[in-house]
């Protein structure tokens, strides 16, 4: 095998993974209550692994400039990592949808509960509150 088809199945190989881990991130996503620490690796993973696509990429543009004529293996090999690619960014674009929706419903939850918020113990002023109200300051 050359070196051309070597990058393209490193690529495929790092797009499924790549599916994986939006797959368990759309999963994370979906849940109602989302644990950060998971998310938070996930996220790391991802960004790991689309590092390494970045740097499959410029690999495969050097072979290719090195390699001038393209067969049919290396074209079939490209068609299912374009395929590839298109799927991933569909689902990383709903798991962005999912993403808006859990960061409206906490900011919901963070109104509904504003109102309840204890009054803070020292005021603008940096008196106590109490003294912030109007209490009488008493001196001996």
């Amino acid at each position: 095998m050359n070196r051309l088809s070597d990058i393209l199945d490193q690529m495929t190989v790092i797009l499924s993974a790549l599916k994986d881990v939006m797959d368990a991130e759309q999963k994370q996503l979906s849940v109602g209550n989302i644990q950060s620490s998971a998310l938070q690796r996930i996220t790391e993973e991802k960004s790991s692994l689309l590092a390494t696509l970045d740097y499959l990429e410029q690999q495969r543009r050097s072979a290719q400039k090195a390699q001038h004529s393209a067969n049919d293996d290396i074209a079939d090999r490209w068609q299912t990592i374009t395929q590839k690619t298109q799927h991933l960014r569909d689902l990383n674009q709903h798991n962005g949808w999912l993403l808006e929706g859990q960061i409206a419903r906490n900011q919901q939850a963070l109104e509904l509960l504003k109102p309840h918020q204890e009054p803070s113990l020292y005021g603008a002023n940096g008196y106590t509150a109490s003294a912030s109200r109007g209490g009488k300051k008493i001196s001996i």
